[in-house]
């Protein structure tokens, strides 16, 4: 019994699908295939039903997988004691992030932390929260930065790193820079400047004009949050954003609170749940944790 065949057995599972657990641990599908059925001579059981359009476990790989489990997270742990005593990681680790101005510190995480940790290979992928959330729990992404407008699933671990209250931002030469708060019923009157729907920032505005039956008109769409303020700026619309991010440039926009919606958004370092975290990941997370939070 080999330790790839137990990490291949547990990938399929969790993938419910030969070639995307391939993908996950970088090998073919044959390979995978070849591999679990290995494993499945040796216990002298079926550990996989491949008849139907997904892989289901069996009574046998039900009674297998926590062992399995176990297994490779005690390698795991093996691997990551003598890193430590060592004072040495290495590996590769990808982190997620949405496009948010709440995680404007990530270029200084990325840097301080290759700095920390030369030997290891740290790889940055940005996308909305559904699709982070979505690759942690399948493997692809490590840690992942995510939005916490919406209920995040029950099988990752969640640190909340940030909470703070959106409004609207003006250019000095907008209608509205002579006013510090309007209503949420005047929204319909302006323009609207967001972040693209999936991100948490855009969740939270809408969810808070739904409630008040406000169907604002969005004249414009950004990932980048430093683009919408720049629209703003030069007085194109309402850019709903940070109010933190907003009055940190006093010089460029002038802050409008939107009266009636709790218009609040954050963000949480997510990992997969009882799941296997390289020693690479399990300091990232640390140190993500430390400069965000």
């Amino acid at each position: 019994m080999e330790l790839r065949q137990l990490e291949y057995f547990v990938a399929v599972v969790e993938e419910a699908n030969f070639t995307k657990a391939a993908a996950r641990v970088f090998v073919t599908q044959p390979c995978v295939s070849a591999q679990v059925r290995r494993l499945e001579r040796e216990l002298g059981q079926d550990l996989l039903d491949r008849s139907g359009r997904t892989v289901q476990v069996t009574e046998a790989g039900a009674a297998a997988l926590p062992h399995a489990r176990a297994a490779l997270a005690a390698i795991d742990g093996l691997r990551g004691a003598v890193e430590d005593l060592a004072g040495l990681v290495r590996g590769q680790v990808t982190l997620g992030s949405v496009p948010s101005s709440l995680s404007l510190r990530l270029p200084e995480l990325i840097a301080d932390f290759s700095e920390k940790y030369p030997a290891v290979e740290i790889s940055l992928t940005e996308a909305n929260t559904d699709q982070l959330t979505d690759a942690v729990r399948t493997g692809r992404v490590d840690v992942a930065i995510v939005g916490t407008s919406a209920e995040l699933p029950a099988d990752l671990e969640t640190v909340v790193i940030a909470d703070e209250p959106l409004i609207g931002a003006v250019g000095h030469e907008h209608p509205l820079a002579g006013t510090n708060a309007i209503k949420v019923e005047e929204i319909d009157d302006h323009a609207l400047m967001c972040l693209p729907e999936g991100s948490g920032l855009r969740t939270a505005a809408d969810a808070a004009w739904d409630s008040f039956g406000v169907k604002p008109r969005i004249a414009f769409e950004a990932g980048d949050p430093e683009v919408l303020a720049q629209l703003a700026a030069r007085g194109l619309g309402v850019a709903i954003l940070p109010e933190r991010f907003v009055r940190s440039r006093p010089h460029e926009l002038h802050p409008v609170e939107i009266l009636g919606p709790r218009l609040r958004a954050g963000l949480a370092l997510v990992r997969r749940s009882g799941g296997r975290i390289s020693p690479a990941a399990g300091v990232l997370l640390s140190h993500a944790r430390t400069m965000l939070a």
